[in-house]
């Protein structure tokens, strides 16, 4: 009787978790943070940053999100409302775990998984390693290549606003990105010009930042490591020919802080590829856009 209640109690639990939010312990005792919203295919939305979290795309893309899929909003681990592991263990391996031990938890045989910006890492390499496991993907201005992307957009787009007449120390290769970026960086934040990377105005990046502040006690331990993490500096583009699913690569002609020619050598072999007259955070700026890719992906590849 008591492992009858015990399992009844288990599915219980199960079962709100899958209508509502809840916290997931991974095999590695880590406290991941899960929303379940929506209706339709389920969809796992892995969040960029790296530190970013899931809670700006619930609150200002949910109601587009939701309509189509069954949204399973997550936070990485060492992010937002996720604890950290106690032995440091951020390795793409790792997390790739943690999003097969969620999707067997709320027993989805497979799904769709959605990335933004850094976590075009992530999903390219879950893809690669679980193609059983996903549907199809959906990848907005994201990057596969985070060395070219900061080389060879990020960095020149902010010596082009700072208006540098001296741009040899950027140029050189001999010399560390992060050395570089330690260097812009302050310039950037002293002529309060950093919005221009990513956003259409100054405004827009003053919203998005202050949602951060509705999150108590937010974790920022991943989001301090992961763009250094070697795992993630690969270039995860020569991954692609081998990835059969349906993909949506949607990408800015804005978008400095991925590059609006990142593109170029995404080779997915079943790809709708997606341009718009957005920057980085299509989710705020050009809503309208982003649901027309959205239901051409649906109607495409019949999800």
């Amino acid at each position: 009787m008591n492992k009858l209640l015990f399992f009844i109690f288990f599915v219980l639990i199960t079962i709100n978790c899958k209508a509502q939010e809840c916290n997931f312990s991974t095999s590695d005792s880590v406290n991941l943070y899960i929303n379940v919203k929506g209706k339709g295919s389920p969809c796992l939305y892995i969040h960029g940053g790296p530190g970013s979290g899931s809670y700006w795309m619930e609150k200002f893309a949910g109601d587009i999100l939701e309509k189509h899929f069954k949204m399973i909003y997550i936070d990485l681990r060492g992010v937002g409302r996720s604890t950290s592991p106690s032995n440091g263990n951020y390795s793409m391996n790792r997390m790739i775990q943690d999003f097969e031990e969620i999707r067997k938890f709320l027993g989805f045989e497979s799904w769709i998984i959605m990335g933004h910006s850094f976590s075009g890492t992530m999903v390219t390499a879950y893809a690669k390693e679980h193609p059983e496991s996903i549907k199809g993907m959906m990848m907005f201005n994201c990057s596969l290549n985070l060395t070219e992307s900061i080389s060879k957009s990020w960095i020149p787009k902010a010596c082009e606003i700072l208006d540098l007449k001296d741009v040899s120390f950027y140029q050189n290769d001999t010399i560390k990105i992060q050395d570089k970026l330690n260097r812009i960086f302050p310039l950037l934040k002293e002529k309060d010009l950093t919005w221009k990377l990513a956003y259409a105005n100054k405004e827009n990046e003053t919203i998005m930042n202050n949602t951060f502040d509705e999150i108590p006690n937010w974790n920022y331990d991943f989001g301090g490591i992961g763009m250094s993490h070697k795992d993630y500096l690969i270039n995860f583009k020569t991954y692609t020919p081998d990835i059969k699913m349906p993909v949506l690569f949607f990408y800015g002609e804005n978008d400095w802080t991925i590059g609006p020619k990142h593109y170029k050598g995404v080779l997915f072999p079943n790809m709708l590829l997606w341009k718009s007259k957005v920057g980085h955070i299509p989710f705020m700026e050009n809503k309208p856009d982003l649901e027309s890719a959205i239901k051409a992906y649906c109607k495409k590849y019949g999800f």
